[in-house]
């Protein structure tokens, strides 16, 4: 595969993309045994930069597992912040029927309450009263 680029005095020159590692491979303009010598030395200087890449991917690795942690403790977070506000809506709720149900008890207690003083079943009797 090769690129082309276009030089300052408009000519061309083509530029062999190396397919292993998508890095171009240097070119003298001077001759043909530059141009060998060129291509040499630039498989050589790959040598470190293979490792240099093999190191930049495992960091690169290593900077996807943090990423993915962050994002799975985020999602998380988020989850149980959820959690939290519907638990704290519930008590809510319970606290509103609690006070609700505390009315009404109110009610039916003085409700109860003025049926048995109406009542004359529940009235109370003196007892020492009826004996004289």
């Amino acid at each position: 595969m090769h690129i082309s680029k276009t030089l300052k005095k408009g000519s061309t020159m083509e530029l062999p993309l190396d397919e292993e590692d998508g890095t171009f491979t240097n070119i003298s303009l001077a001759d043909d045994s530059e141009h060998l010598s060129g291509i040499l030395s630039s498989k050589v200087e790959r040598a470190p930069s293979t490792m240099m890449n093999a190191d930049m991917d495992a960091v690169e690795a290593e900077n996807q597992v943090e990423l993915e942690e962050k994002t799975r403790l985020i999602n998380q977070v988020l989850e149980l912040q959820h959690t939290l506000e519907d638990l704290s809506a519930r008590v809510d709720a319970v606290k509103e029927e609690n006070l609700k149900l505390k009315s009404e008890n109110q009610v039916l207690g003085q409700y109860i309450e003025n049926l048995m003083s109406a009542s004359s079943v529940f009235q109370t009797t003196d007892t020492k009263s009826k004996r004289k």
